[in-house]
């Protein structure tokens, strides 16, 4: 019988200890059937019998009651055994071990010793007298089998222990995996509201300024309307090409053809147009090729500048510059807008839903660069961005 649930070093235990014990009855009626005892049939008898009550276990419920029953029956059949015949103290041992095993520390302790005494007494009441040999094997037997036992269940508790460790660490790790799986879907969302504000929602933004110019326009100038409305289909074409790259996860268009200068340039020139604000770019030391991720920040940034300049601040005139300098780069943008106060209301542009700044500061923190909004009311805004690029003048990858 066994309390514990199986394992591999356990059924190999268990299956140690059926065969000692079947050896050692398979012995003891051995020796009966060729005579060599004084009650050979009462021997024999006696063997079966206490075989029979051993494979009983089998059958036995799993409880602490129905194991102490069954000990206590087998080791009374042991003793009938040993009053017959010299021969069980051989079964003493692994009586010792299932007795350390199924009960208690102190109360198997208890119950090894006294079937110690009761193996070295019967083996002298056969001898009629008490010899030393009579002694010692019991008594070694004893201590072997004691220390065996308690060794094992120190070894299966450090086991059971190791695997609640091993189980906890896996539940951890797949916490752990969980977490890092919404921090990572949370960064994505973030990113694309960011590509999403920077882009589609400020063309959208400038289609929708450009068809109320044209409506205003109409039908007095038909060919200032005709041109507001150019300049919206231009747009709407760079919104869709926008939008193809957000599904294919490639770099911005504008960057894909050009430089960064060349396309900061173009942006200036398309966000003027001819009836908007005065849009100058400006270029300050030698351009130097950057990592992808510096040049789309920094063009990002410029759109969102321009666009709050343009659809919030109702700027009439912008500078934007872009700087190389050595091992640093820096963005500038000057508009003569209404201006805001920043300290106000923080990360919000005058007008616009706030959105816009964050989505810079964001993208500057990423990289590791610095940001910085001057502004007051009525006096226009300036904006400052600076990164410093682990590769300067070297390949553009990312």
């Amino acid at each position: 019988m066994n309390l514990e649930p199986p394992t591999q070093p356990l059924r190999a235990l268990r299956f140690c200890l059926h065969l000692l014990v079947a050896v050692l009855l398979a012995l003891v009626a051995g020796r009966a059937l060729t005579g060599r005892v004084p009650h050979p049939a009462a021997t024999l008898a006696g063997s079966v019998a206490l075989a029979g009550g051993y494979a009983a276990a089998a059958v036995l419920p799993r409880s602490r009651r129905a194991a102490v029953v069954w000990l206590a029956a087998l080791t009374a059949g042991w003793v009938a055994l040993l009053w017959v015949t010299p021969d069980a103290v051989w079964l003493a041992f692994p009586l010792f071990l299932l007795q350390s095993h199924l009960l208690p520390t102190g109360w198997g302790t208890l119950a090894v010793a006294v079937t110690t005494a009761v193996a070295v007494g019967g083996v002298a009441r056969h001898q009629g007298g008490l010899a030393p040999a009579a002694v010692i094997g019991p008594v070694i037997g004893a201590a072997v089998a004691v220390a065996t036992v308690l060794g094992y269940q120190a070894l299966y508790r450090q086991s059971e222990s190791r695997q609640r460790l091993i189980e906890q660490l896996g539940a951890t790790r797949a916490d752990l995996a969980a977490a890092q799986h919404a921090a990572g879907v949370l960064a994505e969302r973030e990113r694309l509201a960011r590509e999403i504000h920077d882009t589609l929602a400020q063309g959208l933004s400038s289609i929708q300024l450009l068809l109320r110019a044209a409506q205003r326009a109409m039908p007095e100038r038909p060919e200032v309307a005709a041109d507001h409305v150019e300049q919206a289909r231009l747009a709407a074409r760079d919104n869709l090409v926008e939008a193809r790259r957000f599904v294919r996860a490639l770099s911005p268009p504008a960057l894909a053809a050009q430089s960064l200068p060349e396309a900061l340039d173009r942006l200036c020139a398309t966000t003027g147009g001819n009836s908007g604000p005065s849009v100058r770019f400006h270029l300050d030391g030698a351009p130097v090729p950057l990592p992808t991720p510096y040049e789309v920040a920094l063009l990002r940034i410029a759109q969102s500048a321009l666009a709050n300049a343009v659809g919030h601040a109702h700027a009439r005139r912008i500078e934007v510059t872009l700087s190389y300098l050595g091992s640093r780069v820096a963005l500038d943008v000057v508009d003569d807008g209404v201006g805001f106060d920043p300290g106000a209301v923080p990360g919000r542009y005058a007008g616009g839903t706030g959105f816009g700044l964050e989505s810079m500061r964001a993208r500057t923190a990423e990289l590791g660069g610095t940001l910085s909004v001057e502004s007051a009311p009525g006096q226009g805004t300036a904006l400052a961005v600076s990164f410093a690029p682990t590769t300067v003048g070297g390949t553009a990858d990312a």
